[in-house]
């Protein structure tokens, strides 16, 4: 298909159509998504020939990017700093328990079980260790746990699970370089500075229709992004760390995270999280459903061993602590990147790369749909979500735009 009018139709329609599943099986509309991705790459591509729904066209992986970078952003703004400073023991104790827990169990399974050689072993390692940013916050948000304590203490947990993935790609696979020294004093000066630049930037030149301050953000993503991977990197490491540090002036600003929702929901994630999902090769999976099996049992069982005993030692009982370890143990963004930088770099094959890809995407729709459907901690969310009730007919889409309104 070379009409892009006619392919963006296409892509906007799945979009259209996993938003109604969503609302029809009151599931995370995230989660639809990759599961339609899924299917609609097997069915057109068995319809229309091997391209499918062309995940790899630039203009389609510019926008899931961006939508990649602009979600994971938005995470580390939802990080009240103030929770952050005193939930920070909580934080790294649970998300240091969930990398460690998978990365040596999984690195362990993928070397002596299913042999594979060293390098994929690890890689495997640290494509499995991670939690999805992107996920549990789509979902947080949906349900309203995004305002809650309970709902920032997970953000924060999976922020330091993630931190440690990153760091073990960057130890024993990417080389540092003195482009590494570079991306790392850059960064680490604009962190410095932005707290202090972007409040008295927003004030002096902001709130005007031609929305200043959405150009600002996008232009620092970009900007940091593209410095990531002229050093070796990924574009969306970064971003996290740059919602993090402007959570005390956008994540305040309720309007104009607001606005950023409507670009990011409406418009760029649906490519992420179709793209994600059309990667997986359906016949590869079938062809050895064990592997994909075994891993997916690695990935959830490590992470529930690991993370359910620290989540348990700071009083979250009961469902709270069940959801809290699911949420903990899916995965999909920094899961992905890990795998495709293998894939890239050579240090995988396609099969193993349709295996972990599988596997994280399964860990995402799964847990979640479980962790859902049975152990909603509805004492938790806030009182005016009509998920706090059972008997609450509103889906999570409508409720959280009714939340916004």
């Amino acid at each position: 298909m070379t009409n892009a009018w006619a392919l963006s139709a296409l892509w906007v329609g799945l979009a259209l159509v996993a938003t109604l599943l969503a609302i029809w099986f009151r599931i995370s509309t995230a989660l639809s998504e990759i599961v339609v991705g899924t299917v609609a790459q097997l069915v057109i591509g068995v319809m229309l020939g091997t391209s499918g729904l062309q995940g790899n066209t630039q203009w389609i992986t510019f926008l899931a990017g961006t939508g990649a970078i602009v979600l994971t952003f938005l995470a580390g703004a939802e990080l009240d700093p103030a929770i952050f400073r005193t939930k920070w023991r909580e934080a790294s104790a649970v998300g240091l328990a969930g990398f460690f827990g998978p990365f040596l169990g999984c690195t362990a399974i993928a070397r002596f079980l299913l042999h594979w050689s060293i390098m994929p072993s690890w890689l495997a390692g640290v494509a499995l260790s991670t939690t999805s940013v992107a996920v549990v916050y789509a979902v947080m948000l949906e349900l309203g746990f995004n305002v809650t304590e309970y709902g920032k203490s997970i953000l924060a947990a999976c922020f330091i699970n993630d931190l440690g993935t990153v760091i073990a790609l960057g130890l024993i696979f990417s080389p540092f370089t003195v482009r590494t020294l570079v991306f790392v004093g850059v960064s680490a000066a604009a962190f410095a500075i932005l707290p202090f630049l972007t409040p008295w930037f927003f004030r002096k030149y902001g709130g005007r229709v031609s929305e200043l301050e959405a150009k600002y953000l996008l232009f620092l993503l970009f900007a940091l992004g593209g410095l990531a991977v002229w050093a070796g990197s990924e574009a969306v490491l970064p971003a996290y760390l740059i919602g993090m540090v402007l959570a005390g002036t956008v994540g305040k600003d309720h309007a104009l995270v607001r606005r950023l929702r409507t670009l990011t929901f409406g418009l760029l994630t649906p490519f992420y999280f179709i793209r994600a999902g059309s990667f997986v090769s359906v016949p590869a999976l079938v062809a050895a459903p064990l592997v994909l099996l075994i891993l997916f049992m690695a990935k959830s069982l490590s992470k529930a061993v690991a993370v359910y005993p620290a989540v348990r030692a700071h009083r979250y009982d009961g469902s709270a602590g069940a959801y809290y370890t699911l949420m903990m143990s899916t995965g999909l963004t920094f899961g992905t990147i890990s795998s495709l930088f293998g894939l890239n770099h050579h240090i995988i094959t396609q099969a193993q790369y349709s295996f972990l890809v599988g596997t994280v995407i399964a860990s995402a729709v799964i847990l979640t749909m479980i962790a859902n459907a049975f152990f909603l901690p509805r004492h938790l969310l806030p009182h005016t979500h009509p998920h706090a009730s059972r008997t609450a007919e509103q889906p999570a889409q409508q409720a959280a735009a009714a939340e916004e309104a």
